[in-house]
């Protein structure tokens, strides 16, 4: 990229981090305040329809605690297939653990060979997926007994109300299940049920050397638009923290109040969601701590563990009264699994919702999309690496972009050689800035030139550049996958430590291919000395701030460089010589008259 390029892509990297960083959390994710929902249970045995009913004022104040009181021995249960192996637990008759069989917990250079843990979600989390969290009368000691179905998994518990609680899990295919709940009012009496809480799972970070706490999150969407919750949100820090001071963290995210249609709680690459049985319910998520990872699950050269930070999300149910002898039915419909696009792209397909938007490419998701879907191509079809397949999709938007890249270098050397007549302009109508505007039109047109031919072909490319950006950020196809001495390209490519600090070859690279290629464009006609030195040292901004990022970025950044620098060494050879401007016409001075 020429510097025109460079400041242009400054510019936006600044807007996305503001945006990020203070704009979403603020102002985009603010919780929606609490709607009266209608009951979603359908009665069914010996009452007539419709006598379920939302219970009174006087009902079970709303859930507020986050764990289950369990007082008996724990009994697992586990139920495997292809793909998935479930956990079930008799501590609140849900999933405790759901091991995703196909993606190693880690992909960190080492740690292949001493360990053959897998991926898993809701990994030591204070409570199960689908677990009822409510008042005394819903859960009691919340111990519940597990049995085996010809589908799947059965979870019940009777308490002394006459409240029986039933559960039903039934694994499905594309890492999804359901679950079908039944709360059952046995006793003579109708029951009174506060507001209940399912829980959806929470957010864990990927492993136990997972401190990137930044890519854990709350999803949720309306059907039409997506609601990311980041960490920062429940931190409440924003980007001008640092000026407004530190402010308490936020106890909990409540919203979709009467259009959800699903959410999820997840980490970087993988995520669990639910589709509710209907839309009228509302999230709550809660900020948690999760237990210190085990010694066991640590590399020997690890420093003390710390208790990471989890984000607990739940379906909340509105307060009902439960006839003696009805039965509130519903099910859930879950997804636990990678975030790998086109397989949430089927199951939105199925359902009829955008349950693929988990894969949060932004506002150039389009981009996103296609860059993916062609970077899988290229490694199906053609059976290259995840590696080389940056390399050529980069070479093919190269080629894509050529002509309006090299337009732009004919329109910067032509103004170049007009400036010296545009600086005449200036300094002959400097008092009448209308008149040198219309002048200054004037002469452009007679020339046939415009000061934006050299920015507009740059600025065609920034949705390209941003969807590229969140494609390998999000993609986990490239999550372990190598390339040359590259051994995840989803992780910055550290060869060793030198004094503990991380030697990542590829950023540096794109360091030195940006120097090379700034020091080839010659400075623009009437940079002063100040924009100069910034623009000398913008590269070293550029590779501090990719330093740490991933490797398949500064990958497609490097080649990005090079082909550039390719691209300016052919086009000084094949362009002829821009033609010199004509000199500035000099009155003659007329000699003073002698008295």
């Amino acid at each position: 990229m020429d510097r025109k390029a460079i400041i242009v892509v400054t510019t936006s990297i600044a807007f996305i981090i503001l945006w990020t960083a203070y704009i979403t959390p603020k102002y985009l994710t603010r919780p929606a305040p609490p709607r009266p929902t209608n009951a979603v249970a359908a009665a069914t045995g010996p009452v007539e329809p419709g006598t379920l009913s939302p219970a009174p004022d006087n009902a079970a104040p709303a859930v507020t605690q986050t764990t289950l009181p369990p007082t008996v021995e724990e009994q697992l249960l586990i139920i495997t297939n292809e793909q998935v192996r479930y956990t079930f637990t008799s501590h609140g008759g849900g999933v405790k653990r759901i091991d995703l069989l196909r993606y190693p917990e880690s992909t960190a250079p080492g740690r292949k060979s001493d360990t053959n843990r897998v991926a898993s979600l809701n990994t030591r989390a204070p409570v199960p997926v689908m677990a009822l969290l409510g008042d005394a009368g819903h859960v009691g000691d919340g111990v519940f007994e597990l049995s085996r179905t010809a589908t799947g998994v059965r979870a019940e518990k009777g308490l002394p109300n006459g409240l029986w609680v039933v559960k039903d899990f039934r694994p499905a295919s594309n890492y999804q299940f359901l679950v079908t709940t039944r709360l059952e009012n046995r006793s003579a009496n109708a029951l009174a049920l506060g507001t209940q809480e399912w829980v959806i799972g929470t957010a864990t970070p990927m492993n136990a050397m997972d401190h990137d706490d930044t890519t854990l999150g709350v999803m949720w969407s309306d059907g039409k638009r997506i609601h990311d919750t980041p960490k920062t949100w429940f931190d409440n820090k924003s980007f001008f923290s640092c000026f407004t001071g530190p402010r308490p963290p936020r106890p909990e995210l409540r919203a979709g109040a009467g259009h959800l249609v699903w959410a999820a709680a997840h980490n970087q690459f993988f995520a669990l969601a639910v589709i509710p049985p209907t839309n009228g319910l509302e999230l709550v998520a809660r900020a948690v701590t999760l237990p210190k990872p085990s010694p066991e699950e640590l590399p020997p050269d690890a420093p003390p563990p710390i208790a990471p930070k989890g984000f607990q999300t739940a379906i909340v149910q509105p307060a009902l009264t439960l006839p003696a002898g009805a039965v509130a039915e519903q099910t859930f419909q879950f997804f636990a699994g990678p975030k790998e696009y086109r397989t949430l792209a089927n199951i939105a397909a199925q359902h009829g919702n955008n349950l693929d938007a988990l894969m949060s490419f932004g506002f150039f998701g389009f981009f996103s999309k296609l860059l993916l879907l062609g970077m899988n191509a290229l490694h199906d079809l053609l059976g290259v690496g995840y590696g080389w397949a940056i390399v050529i999709i980069t070479v093919i938007i190269k080629l894509l972009f050529w002509p309006l890249t090299a337009a732009s270098t004919r329109s910067m050397k032509r103004m170049a050689a007009l400036q010296p007549q545009m600086k005449a302009l200036q300094e002959k109508y400097k008092d009448d800035p209308a008149k040198l505007n219309r002048k200054m039109m004037e002469f452009w047109k007679e020339h046939k030139v415009s000061p934006l031919g050299g920015c507009l072909p740059m600025l065609l490319q920034i949705p390209v550049f941003f969807g590229f950006f969140m494609m390998i950020r999000s993609a986990i196809e490239l999550r372990g996958a190598s390339f040359l001495w590259v051994a995840d390209l989803s992780r910055p490519d550290t060869l060793f430590h030198l004094a503990g600090f991380p030697v990542n070859l590829l950023p540096l690279l794109m360091g030195a291919t940006m120097f090379w290629q700034a020091k080839l464009t010659p400075p623009s006609p009437g940079m002063d000395p100040m924009q100069q030195k910034i623009m000398k040292y913008l590269p070293l901004m550029f590779m501090v701030f990719l330093y740490g990022y991933s490797a398949a970025l500064t990958l497609y950044w490097t080649t990005q460089n090079l082909l550039t620098i390719l691209q300016t060494k052919l086009t000084k050879t094949t362009d002829p010589a821009a033609p010199a401007a004509p000199p500035t016409p000099v009155r003659p001075v007329k000699p003073a008259k002698r008295k």
